[in-house]
């Protein structure tokens, strides 16, 4: 496993970081427990969950779950592996009833952090990310209560995730002016089917020394190489996507099967190979997938590779104002 420097931080991560979304969920304690087992042993010291993840969010069931967290926090006691992973969670959304049990507030973020360190059974987050942008809550007040909690020693890192580019360099003026480190890390959905962040965020990451951390990788499936394929599965998928997507990806598939090579690779394969890139986050629901992940920290696209990747799947145009400015 490759190691990464992670943005303008002394840190280093694993070229593909564990998400945790599934455990609890559509994933049993058990298989969880293996799942990061198996990871250990694949060289992989970074992963990233949140406050909400370990079930469904629905309007019938406002609150979230915790159970990713209490699931880890559970493993981290009987593997004895804290020091040796890069921890990550989040807040934002609703853990506790009322208007004040959710987004950025520095009352929420108190007590958010406190539940996630009771739940992981750790005396400190790694990475703490704000899971979307808070357009109700000054930075003053979300780098004040972020700023307590580095110094108590309970955060180490302050991550964003979801959050356009403005917000992350209005984040950063606040941090500054503050003398604190701000933003260190952002994470966002990209894939070969949504390339939105080269427009704005990978410049603005660049510009600011923040790592980037992919979720999605995969496009919700779309990319494992599933829609020319007879089935259920399939054609669910077909039922997903715009016509124009599915032309794309059937020309994908193609190209990989010419190559000899699995869809799902190929896809982290490319993040892997964009120097904007981070760490592509990989959420395995089985121990299978897991491992068939592991493929992609081998694999080097060759240049004729990627530019027919970029026929298929053209992106924004480059990055702004090039891309649509004079």
């Amino acid at each position: 496993m490759e190691y990464r420097k992670f943005g303008r931080s002394g840190l280093y991560v694993s070229a593909l970081c564990l998400g945790t979304m599934n455990f609890g969920d559509v994933t049993s304690k058990e298989d969880s427990f293996s799942i990061m087992d198996k990871a250990c042993d694949l060289g992989f010291n970074f992963f990233d969950t949140a406050d909400v993840y370990g079930g469904p969010q629905r309007p019938d069931i406002p609150l979230g779950y915790g159970i990713s967290e209490e699931i880890i926090g559970q493993w981290l006691t009987r593997s004895g592996k804290r020091n040796e992973i890069v921890l990550a969670t989040k807040l934002y959304q609703p853990m506790i009833p009322g208007p004040n049990g959710r987004r950025l507030s520095a009352y929420h973020i108190r007590k958010a952090c406190e539940d996630s360190l009771r739940r992981l059974k750790t005396d400190h987050i790694d990475l703490y990310q704000m899971h979307h942008f808070d357009r109700d809550t000054p930075f003053e007040e979300i780098w004040q209560a972020m700023d307590v909690l580095v110094q108590q020693g309970k955060v180490l890192y302050v991550g964003s995730c979801n959050f356009p580019a403005w917000g992350i360099a209005t984040a950063q003026g606040e941090a500054k002016a503050r003398h604190s480190m701000g933003i260190v890390s952002e994470q966002s959905v990209y894939n070969l089917c949504n390339r939105s962040l080269e427009l704005e965020i990978f410049p603005c990451a660049r510009h600011h020394g923040i790592a980037i951390m992919t979720y999605s990788p995969l496009a919700g499936g779309a990319l494992a190489g599933k829609l020319s394929q007879s089935g259920v599965k399939s054609r669910r998928l077909r039922q997903t996507l715009a016509p124009q997507l599915q032309e794309r990806i059937l020309r994908y598939e193609a190209l990989c099967t010419e190559a000899g090579l699995a869809p799902a690779t190929v896809a982290l394969a490319w993040q892997l190979a964009n120097t904007n890139v981070t760490t592509p986050i990989v959420g395995p629901r089985t121990l299978e997938q897991l491992t068939s992940y592991q493929a992609a920290t081998e694999l080097k696209l060759p240049p004729d590779f990627l530019a027919k990747l970029d026929e298929i799947f053209p992106g924004p145009g480059g990055e702004a104002p090039e891309a649509y400015a004079w």
